[in-house]
């Protein structure tokens, strides 16, 4: 079931109205079943994945928590692990594996027999598996107690608003909200459809109208001009930006309905005057949860220079796999990692900060400086090969006046500049939170605005949402 979908603008009304006439006690069963139809409703056969992992997972914390012996809870440990990322490999990069074991023993007659399998990949898998591992780590970790309530610990791990795409909640943050006594609050209605209506908003007018052209353009890069070929990769960059960021505020406004207060997962990412800056404001759940239970334990910062740029490569590369079974996504993580590294030496070594007015000349030029970077990285993230990436690449420079120039409607670009002032003016603040501040008139422009965009300028392809694939 698609956000974007007159389905859900059933389904989510219909919970929510729920909801608030169950008696507290029994809401858990409602987010239950309506979060396990939720789900069904892309491919009932892997709903036994979910049910799976939620039933080894619960088990295992409890037995954390009752076990002693080191060993023991290591075993238990390991046992997680290996269920959980065993799923994740399988489903997601056993092709991945054997084809790369293949093209290495071809030259030497080697592993020419290794079995194909037809599965298909599990929508929202990547999303389900963090947030479970999250749980064993902590009670591993003994910074959280295990839940002993099964019905509550299956809500944490399938609660429809951020179950398919995010953003990874913890256990500490999302867990206590699941079974507080939420009375019915206008505030909290008000706002999350708010943040709905504007999640729709960049989903399905900004992002749906940018994919075509950026499509066009890596689909057939060496027909297009120079021009073209920057324009379709400024285009994509905003359009993966546009879409995951529409669906992280739908599924934050979702949940604040329910009076459930899910983690932001973009800040405004694009005025971002550095990598380090960047990924403390892009897909914030995924980064923060590298960062606690990757990058620290390896020994994080403090540790010497060799060390630190292990461990970066490890984060940034293992991210990227996460995103995807393809070398070029690896590729994309390994280039932050070393942008990262080489900034994090040049600030460090020569005493450099960012201690400047926000839109002062000098602080605009790191961000465009910043966004360059990171808009020439997204190339390896959209390209089904390393063969296009470098097609696309080659293509910068075709001079040649014979060859096409895309043609991009005016509004389109009307659409850009609107998504590029709205997140101007939300670098501090989200949309609901602007809103609030905002006069009557300015506020039901803004209401009229979205509303006309979302009916009359949607995207004319219907474009799934780029993170359902990961």
């Amino acid at each position: 079931m698609l956000f974007n979908s007159f389905p859900f603008l059933i389904f989510l009304p219909l919970v929510v109205m729920l909801y608030y006439f169950i008696t507290p006690k029994f809401r858990y069963i409602l987010l239950l079943l309506a979060s396990y139809y939720f789900y069904a409703s892309w491919n009932v056969h892997y709903l036994w994945l979910i049910l799976f992992t939620t039933a080894v997972d619960y088990g295992i914390g409890i037995g954390l928590e009752k076990a002693e012996h080191p060993l023991q809870r290591k075993l238990l440990l390991w046992t997680a692990l290996v269920s959980n990322l065993g799923l994740l490999f399988f489903f997601k990069y056993y092709h991945f594996a054997t084809d790369t074991i293949q093209s290495i023993g071809e030259p030497f007659n080697l592993f020419q027999q290794l079995p194909e399998l037809k599965v298909l990949l599990p929508v929202g898998i990547s999303f389900y598996t963090f947030q479970a591992l999250s749980y064993v780590v902590e009670v591993y970790w003994r910074k959280e107690q295990a839940e002993r309530h099964p019905g509550y610990f299956a809500l944490y791990i399938v609660y429809f608003p951020q179950l398919v795409a995010g953003p990874i909640e913890r256990y500490a943050r999302l867990a206590p909200q699941l079974k507080a006594n939420h009375g019915f609050n206008y505030d909290n209605i008000r706002q999350g459809l708010q943040l709905v209506l504007f999640g729709l908003f960049v989903k399905m007018v900004v992002a749906d109208n940018l994919a075509p052209f950026a499509d066009s353009i890596f689909s057939n890069p060496a027909d297009y001009h120079s021009a073209s070929i920057f324009t379709g990769i400024l285009f994509y960059s905003f359009q993966i930006y546009a879409d995951f960021y529409g669906y992280s505020t739908i599924a934050v406004g979702a949940a604040l309905m329910m009076g459930v207060k899910i983690m932001d997962n973009f800040k405004t990412p694009y005025l971002s005057r550095s990598i380090a800056e960047f990924w403390k404001r892009w897909h914030i759940s995924l980064s923060t949860w590298f960062r606690d239970y990757v990058f620290i334990p390896m020994g994080g910062s403090r540790v010497n220079r060799s060390r630190l740029f292990w461990n970066i490569l490890v984060v940034f590369g293992v991210s990227g796999l996460w995103h995807g079974a393809n070398w070029t996504f690896v590729v994309w993580g390994l280039i932050h990692a070393l942008l990262y590294f080489i900034e994090s030496r040049i600030v460090s070594t020569k005493g450099k900060s960012f201690e400047v007015s926000r839109w002062s000349i000098s602080a605009m030029l790191q961000v465009i400086h910043n966004f360059m970077w990171v808009s020439l990285a997204w190339v390896f993230f959209r390209s089904s090969g390393f063969g296009q990436a470098i097609e696309v690449f080659q293509a910068f420079g075709n001079f040649d006046m014979g060859k096409q120039f895309l043609s991009v409607p005016l509004f389109v670009w009307g659409i850009l500049l609107v998504f590029i002032l709205s997140d101007w003016l939300l670098y501090r603040q989200r949309i609901d939170e602007w809103l609030s501040k905002q006069g009557i008139l300015t506020r039901w422009f803004s209401y009229a605005f979205m509303l006309y965009g979302i009916m009359a300028l949607s995207g004319v392809e219907h474009v799934p949402f780029i993170y359902f694939q990961f």
